[in-house]
């Protein structure tokens, strides 16, 4: 038997069981006196000394019974399938006079960081369906605290009675890009918020529960494609609408100066052509048919932008009745240095237009000194003028 001395004045021999045994209770490691006393060394020239059987027993119950300290309690946290997160403190305010969408972005509470304790957070802004980065505005971060205060407004331009049918406004609380080391980390919640709820030019206040971006896995034909991650953001499976933008412009027939006055605001939501997601646009004007040298004008050209501000005019001489039977051409072009500019999309106003672009039109012109200021969708084609 083990533990007992054999015959013959042999040493006596300890099994392996009694060799390697250890104090298997749960909680933390108690300090031991004596290492040897639960670990014996074996020496090839002396006796070991063995200790009784009923020694270790009662060290071993005597370690079982003393009181353990009990570590301090984790705090409470929201398991993986929970998805609330925090909540968002936001104003929302469709202008429909002026064409604008007002999103004030108040503050967040019960934020919970992805790595470290300190949270520098943002709020990002995307009309749904849409290009995203077309209609991608954000507040400025607030560095440092869990429960952030922004009071800020976010402003879309173009934002028609149409848009608020059928769009929805996604609002995500981010985390500053340049303490992350991924470049794609998920927000830390967001929400979605359906427009058709909004009663035109009156404000209304949200305090909504965030939640967190459900992932949804790409097609098979995708999953063995190297480097790829097999699962993609559900929302960036929009399809895109409107893709070619809309422009601002303004006209107006001045008695004074005997002409019209043509002038450019801005663009919006404009058709990304360059690799980097942005374009670099400018406006082209023609006034056809028309044989001078000041039928074509052009602004300046805005550099890195889907949302461009010109606020550029131009005149055009002629009597009343002579620009009535005249059609002007506004293109929308992506300046590239060295090769052809791209076209992004562009509108034609006159008595041939017809909708809101022929009301335009007749409207300017049976006012004098009076100006007129409307939103128009790009076509996706250059119109084609015939002499």
């Amino acid at each position: 038997m083990a533990g007992t001395a054999a015959a013959g004045g042999r040493p006596p021999r300890v099994s392996m069981q009694e060799h390697m045994a250890i104090d298997v209770s749960p909680g933390p490691i108690q300090p031991i006196r004596l290492i040897s006393h639960y670990f014996p060394h074996f020496y090839p020239l002396t006796e070991p000394t063995l200790h009784p059987p009923d020694q270790r027993p009662a060290a071993a119950s005597t370690i079982r019974s003393a009181p353990q300290p009990q570590p301090d309690p984790e705090p409470e946290r929201d398991s993986d399938d929970s998805t609330a997160l925090a909540t968002l403190e936001f104003t929302l305010l469709f202008d429909a006079d002026n064409s604008a969408l007002h999103c004030t972005a108040h503050r967040a509470k019960g934020l919970k960081p992805l790595a470290s304790g300190s949270v520098d957070t943002y709020v990002k802004a995307n009309l749904l369906p849409g290009n995203s980065k077309a209609s991608q505005l954000r507040t400025r971060t607030i560095r440092g605290t869990r429960v952030p205060v922004w009071e800020e407004t976010l402003t879309y331009h173009g934002f028609t009675r149409q848009d608020a049918v059928c769009k929805t406004l996604r609002l995500c609380v981010c985390e500053d890009p340049w303490l992350r080391r991924r470049r794609r980390a998920p927000p830390l919640g967001e929400l979605q918020v359906p427009l058709r709820k909004l009663v035109p030019n009156r404000a209304r206040s949200f305090n909504i529960y965030l939640e967190k971006r459900r992932l949804a896995k790409r097609p098979k034909s995708l999953d063995t494609a190297r480097g790829m991650s097999l699962y993609e953001e559900e929302v960036e499976t929009e399809v895109a609408w409107e893709e070619h933008g809309r422009v601002l412009l303004s006209l107006c027939y001045s008695s004074q100066r005997g002409g019209l006055l043509v002038g450019v605001l801005r663009c919006v939501h404009l058709a990304p052509m360059d690799a980097n997601g942005y374009s670099d646009p400018f406006v082209r004007l023609f006034l056809h048919p028309n044989a001078g040298k000041k039928s074509k004008f052009k602004t300046s050209v805005r550099r890195k932008t889907l949302n461009p501000e010109f606020n550029e005019e131009f005149f055009y001489s002629g009597p009343r009745e002579e620009l009535a039977q005249k059609t002007l051409l506004v293109s929308v072009w992506d300046y590239d240095l060295g090769t052809a500019d791209d076209f992004i999309g562009g509108v034609q106003l006159g008595s041939h237009a017809s909708g809101e672009r022929l009301r335009h039109w007749l409207e300017c012109l049976g006012h004098s000194d009076h100006r007129l200021e409307l939103w128009h969708p790009l076509d996706s084609k250059p119109v084609q003028l015939s002499n």
